[in-house]
């Protein structure tokens, strides 16, 4: 169950800030996502209503219960596991923020939301009814809905921040990096991300590069300057993301495996398990219950 927003064009002013909201999503888990990172300006806000789950950020495990509440910000490695037999539903906010507190006009809320990268805790604002109120103006399209749903979302981020100062959560690692300004255009982060989030069996730089309308040397270098990171260590990061999760169901073959992933053998695909994690996807599969 998925009901998805994408590509919009919402825009809005906050504490002199723009704010773009790309993609709004609520989804019930039916599969792990794999580990993977957001761009410089690039946040998302993850609320779960209803289920159980894991979250695994920046090298710690996080128990997802009914009322979490986190954000993932710019180069926070994150994945999300369901619990099989009641798993996670999740509201999740994707915005792209340009500029810098630095230079703009004073904002509280600005300042601390951009300033905290990642932060895990509970709700303390009933960010569910707000929430299902923007899913509603979305689905209706009734006049004023875009006017509407620019509110609602700056009364989202108060809701975040407020939850931030109220909370007993955890994270809320502050970094200059974070208020960096993103050259990057929106729906670009939005293209690299997903590919490599979703599509990690058929990763293949030329088909990003036709996706970017950019050549595959302009490609390369584009990943170097937004991740540090060239294509190969990008798929090879994205595959062994999701090669720990598929790890975790031991009905799976090694063989199955290395298919999912786009191995041509599972030979290839432990060689290269192997030379990642320093050791075998039989011996890593031990690691499991």
């Amino acid at each position: 169950m998925k009901t998805a927003y994408t590509n919009m064009n919402i825009h809005f002013i906050m504490g002199d800030i723009p704010v773009h909201a790309l993609n709004i999503i609520f989804e019930r888990f039916t599969r792990p996502i794999p580990s993977h990172s957001h761009g410089n300006g690039c946040y998302e806000i993850h609320y779960i209503p209803e289920g159980y789950g894991t979250l695994q950020a920046e090298g710690r495990y996080y128990d997802i219960v009914p009322g979490t509440l986190f954000v993932t910000g710019p180069h926070v490695e994150h994945a999300q596991t369901p619990l099989l037999h009641d798993p996670m539903q999740e509201y999740c906010v994707y915005l792209k923020i340009s500029g810098s507190p630095r230079t703009k006009k004073a904002s509280c809320v600005m300042d601390a939301f951009i300033a905290t990268p990642f932060w895990f805790g509970q709700d303390t604002q009933n960010i569910r009814a707000l929430m299902e109120k923007l899913f509603s103006e979305l689905k209706n399209r009734e006049l004023g809905y875009q006017e509407l749903v620019c509110l609602l979302l700056s009364q989202l981020l108060i809701s975040v921040v407020r939850s931030f100062e109220q909370g007993s959560g955890s994270g809320g690692r502050r970094s200059d990096e974070a208020l960096e300004r993103n050259n990057l255009a929106v729906s670009t982060s939005v293209i690299i991300e997903e590919y490599f989030l979703y599509e990690y069996s058929t990763l293949s730089l030329q088909e990003l590069a036709g996706r970017l309308k950019l050549s595959p040397r302009q490609t390369q270098r584009l990943l170097l300057e937004y991740y540090g990171k060239s294509f190969q260590q990008k798929k090879t990061e994205a595959r062994m993301s999701a090669a720990t999760i598929l790890l975790a169901d031991k009905a799976r073959s090694i063989s199955s495996i290395a298919e999912a992933l786009g191995y041509c053998s599972s030979e290839h695909f432990s060689s290269a398990f192997r030379s990642y994690f320093h050791t075998s996807p039989t011996e890593y599969r031990k690691r499991f219950p």
